[in-house]
């Protein structure tokens, strides 16, 4: 005998067809782009462990420490985090090998953006060529925000243009007879910074700027620069340039009885590595600009940021002098990079992974100052809007004023 299709099933079945088309009721299909499983993602950076900037290589150990942290914990979505960091010995061409190696060799779904300007553009082209996301990089150089040239390589440090423009604005307030001197590292970096501190100064720049001197990364040291600021008569120094350089500024300037405002990049404002070598008490009423929470600073102690960064480092990066603030940013890097692979759910590929970098909305990252968070857009890749200035008063950084807010200077 044959049987009819009844009504609640034939309504079942069609129901049930249409969920089937829509992709309801199912799991969503899993996309994967390189370097991806069911139980990894792999990652690449390149960090100075050698060469003439080696003190920066602690940037990247705090991201391969973030990482191990995060696979103990069970990494992202169930997937652990292998994150390959090789040498660049802050060399560019030796960037853009390491770099072609971790793309090419390794099939890595993307770069964990690495530090340093001269680094990040030797590979700048070659990455955005190859469609391979650059993620978070860590320089200001003004170049890196640039979504339409160069929509494959994401920045996150506030700019040096930025940065420059609101010491500028500092000066004019605070000492606006100004005779200013400028030390600055001869590459993007010390260029934008400069760029950035006229603009801010404005018709001003040409009769407030009495004397401007570069140096190279190789210079053994700036000594002679210094002594030739000096004695060009400035009583406010600029010092745009990384640790190292700086720290040997301040102590000449103590060493030749100059007592100028005094203002240093942020780039080397970590007291750690800049300010101890230098001397505290040489480097006492030194003025930057800061974003970050301080993980010695006796003001934020029992902050929650602090606590479980401290508690990172003692764990994951015990040799760490945990006064060298180098490794905060290697720190947050990886953890926006988590974020984002997160959202990324199961659909990691290299698109997926680029269109959830440039779309943050009120990102609050670990260990930055209250009042700072991060967004973006795929029209202009800046995630910090704000920043602070701050003076040594030779224990600490101290605030001044209020979070400065900030945009793109071009």
């Amino acid at each position: 005998m044959s049987r009819g299709v009844t009504r609640r099933a034939a309504l079942a079945g069609v129901t049930g067809a249409s969920l089937a088309a829509c992709g309801i009721g199912r799991a969503a299909a899993k996309s994967y782009g390189p370097g991806v499983t069911d139980s990894e993602i792999k990652l690449g950076t390149t960090s100075p462990y050698s060469g003439p900037a080696s003190g920066f290589g602690v940037y990247g150990q705090a991201q391969s420490a973030y990482f191990q942290m995060l696979n103990e914990q069970g990494g992202v979505n169930g997937r652990k985090v292998n994150l390959i960091s090789l040498d660049n010995a802050y060399n560019p061409p030796k960037a853009l090998e390491q770099t072609r190696k971790l793309v090419e060799s390794d099939n890595v779904l993307a770069i964990a953006g690495f530090l340093g300007t001269a680094p990040n553009t030797s590979v700048q082209k070659y990455l955005n060529g190859r469609k391979v996301p650059s993620l978070f990089l860590t320089s200001g150089a003004e170049r890196f925000n640039d979504p339409k040239e160069y929509p494959w390589i994401v920045p996150l440090y506030p700019t040096y243009v930025a940065q420059g423009s609101i010491f500028a604005r500092y000066i004019l307030d605070q000492k606006p007879g100004a005779k200013i001197a400028v030390v600055y590292l001869n590459d993007d970096l010390g260029k934008d910074f400069l760029h950035g501190l006229k603009i801010g100064l404005g018709d001003k720049a040409r009769s407030m700027i009495v004397r401007e001197v570069s140096h190279e990364l190789t210079d053994p040291s700036i000594d002679s620069q210094i002594i030739d600021l000096k004695g060009a008569g400035a009583d406010t120094l600029m010092q745009f340039t990384t640790s190292k350089f700086a720290a040997q500024g301040i102590r000449k300037v103590h060493d030749l009885g100059w007592k100028p405002l005094h203002i240093l990049a942020s780039i080397a404002s970590g007291i750690g590595a800049t300010l101890v070598p230098a001397g505290v008490e040489q480097s006492k009423g030194i003025i930057t600009a800061r974003w970050e929470k301080l993980p010695t600073d006796p003001a934020t102690l029992n902050d929650p940021d602090v606590v479980a960064y401290a508690a990172f480092v003692k764990k994951h990066m015990p040799s760490l002098n945990i006064e060298d603030n180098t490794a905060v940013p290697g720190y947050i890097n990886a953890f926006m990079i988590a974020h984002v692979l997160r959202r990324c759910g199961d659909d990691l590929t290299r698109e997926n992974v680029l269109k959830q970098a440039t779309s943050l909305k009120d990102v609050a990252p670990p260990m930055l100052l209250p009042g700072i968070t991060l967004s973006n857009s795929p029209q202009d890749y800046l995630a910090f809007h704000g920043m602070q200035l701050g003076q040594f008063d030779g224990t600490r950084w101290v605030s001044i004023g209020d979070v400065i807010r900030i945009s793109a200077a071009r």
